[in-house]
């Protein structure tokens, strides 16, 4: 496991094969340093990727001129608005109506206090990203899950039912809807987010969108910002090229309103968007600026990677259940057959030396499961996937 990943770098080779193990194992990150070196980390949303050159020429250009005080302009806002035109044909991302955030997660705090006060209800779709819980739980406010159904898509009955037990007693409630959805890398289709909203004005919720994977989406599928769907004026969506471009370590979210919700917008207090990273912004702004190229070769690396998966498991560890999803580069791997409790994650730790997220953080109906990341090296996967059948050999 010692040698070159892929192939040469530059152009449009696959950023997934472009980096050693060894070079790997010099970040000093969460994904590499969280676990001994005997452990392939296949866990928390990093890539294992070099950095796009668009964003390293604008850091390094950033640095060079000594440009790392506090950010001011646009810029950032309308690269989105420009990407997002060209991705996803929406025209609809208003600068105006934008305010930058410290990142996603922190966003959708200061969104929903905006929406809801301490101890209101604020619903999820389980089983889904784990700092859902824990950061709406931190700023007191109550979960009420609404589980997916067994397709792993949003089961609309069970949404209904949710929001109507977050308004029992007449109080605010919101709905924090991911899109696309992690850890199952559902792409919710223009449909569904229409019923969405009209469930959600029916029932006075209001809906706040985590749509930070939204650059990550397979070829020939389409992303549909909620924003975008009649019926959401008044949502509240959050955005960033965090997990795109592996930017997690240069903050800088948006937080982008609908038309009806301006005036919520208007109330989010200066110290939010004045803890933005400057360096964070212009990474930001260089990725959906001029990162296109980049991207498409990730999402090809990792079409690539979703396939291999697919036919490794099949070989090796066939009972285990994988439908690969659409978008994020997350696999939702159901390994409940392998009779070994809710927390298989452990068992591969242990046993195989492979680190995976567990499926019990993620809510009700994660037991059994485990979230892979899906961004690394094809060796990598291979190798993770021997050891995960070794383990329950």
């Amino acid at each position: 496991m010692s040698g070159v990943l892929g192939g040469a770098r530059g152009g449009s080779a696959n950023p997934l094969r472009q980096l050693t193990i060894g070079q790997l194992r010099q970040r000093t990150s969460l994904k590499w340093r969280e676990y001994p070196d005997d452990v392939l980390p296949l866990w928390v949303a990093e890539m294992d990727v070099p950095l796009a050159e668009p964003v390293a020429r604008a850091i390094t250009d950033a640095v060079a001129r000594g440009d790392t005080g506090y950010t001011a302009g646009t810029a950032y806002p309308q690269a989105l608005a420009e990407f997002a035109h060209r991705r996803w044909g929406w025209d609809g991302l208003a600068v105006e109506r934008t305010t930058l955030v410290p990142d996603v997660m922190h966003g959708v705090v200061e969104a929903l206090r905006l929406l809801t006060d301490v101890g209101d209800a604020v619903v999820v779709n389980c089983p889904v990203y784990p700092p859902f819980y824990d950061f709406v739980t931190h700023a007191g406010r109550r979960i009420v899950e609404a589980p997916l159904g067994d397709d792993l898509r949003i089961d609309l009955g069970a949404l209904e039912d949710a929001f109507q037990r977050a308004r029992a007693v007449g109080r605010p409630a919101a709905y924090l809807l991911c899109n696309p959805h992690n850890p199952t890398g559902v792409l919710h289709t223009a449909a569904e987010l229409a019923a969405v909203a009209g469930l959600a004005d029916q029932h006075g919720v209001r809906v706040v969108a985590d749509e930070i994977h939204a650059p990550v989406v397979i070829g020939g599928a389409q992303f549909t910002p909620y924003l975008s769907v009649p019926g959401a004026e008044n949502g509240l969506s959050l955005m960033s090229a965090s997990k795109g471009w592996n930017l997690a370590g240069l903050r800088g979210g948006m937080l982008i309103a609908g038309p009806a919700a301006a005036g919520d917008l208007a109330r989010v207090p200066f110290e939010a968007s004045v803890s933005t990273s400057h360096l964070g912004v212009i990474a930001h702004t260089a990725a959906f600026r001029d990162g296109g190229e980049w991207l498409d070769a990730v999402l090809t690396g990792l079409d690539d990677n979703r396939r291999l998966l697919a036919a490794l498991l099949a070989e090796h560890l066939p009972v285990v259940r994988y439908q690969p999803g659409q978008a994020t580069y997350l696999a939702w791997l159901d390994c409940r057959a392998l009779g070994l409790g809710d927390d298989p994650a452990s068992v591969f730790l242990d046993r195989g030396r492979v680190a995976l997220n567990p499926g019990t953080a993620f809510g009700t109906g994660g037991g059994g499961h485990v979230r892979l990341n899906l961004a690394t090296a094809p060796e990598l996967i291979t190798e993770a996937v021997r050891r995960m059948a070794a383990a329950v050999a």
